[in-house]
């Protein structure tokens, strides 16, 4: 799992029941609007996420519709199981040893 792809499950994480559009997510996981969208497809794709167009009149809002992100019941109990998994996977691999076995 990517640090990007881990940035954006963490954000969505911190508020996993409400729903929140593209920007609000590269945002909260300090990523580029461009980087998360790959990323959500992915994870909508894979049904941890789910997707909606919001329905808004774009001659008076003044601004193009915006599609709206939320974690599904799948996504809320896999990704934390599957974000520890991969921080702890990390650690091990940033140990150093130093000779004789023992931790740097």
């Amino acid at each position: 799992m990517t640090m990007a792809t881990r940035a954006v499950l963490y954000a969505l994480l911190k508020h996993p029941a409400e729903e929140h559009y593209g920007l609000q997510i590269a945002d909260a996981a300090d990523l580029p609007g461009g980087t998360i969208y790959p990323i959500l497809i992915r994870l909508e794709q894979c049904g941890w996420l789910e997707s909606r167009w919001e329905e808004i009149d774009i001659s008076v809002e003044g601004r193009p519709k915006r599609r709206y992100y939320r974690l599904s019941e799948k996504g809320a109990q896999a990704a934390p199981l599957a974000l520890a998994k991969a921080d702890g996977r990390k650690r091990r691999r940033s140990l150093v040893l130093r000779p004789g076995g023992g931790e740097a």
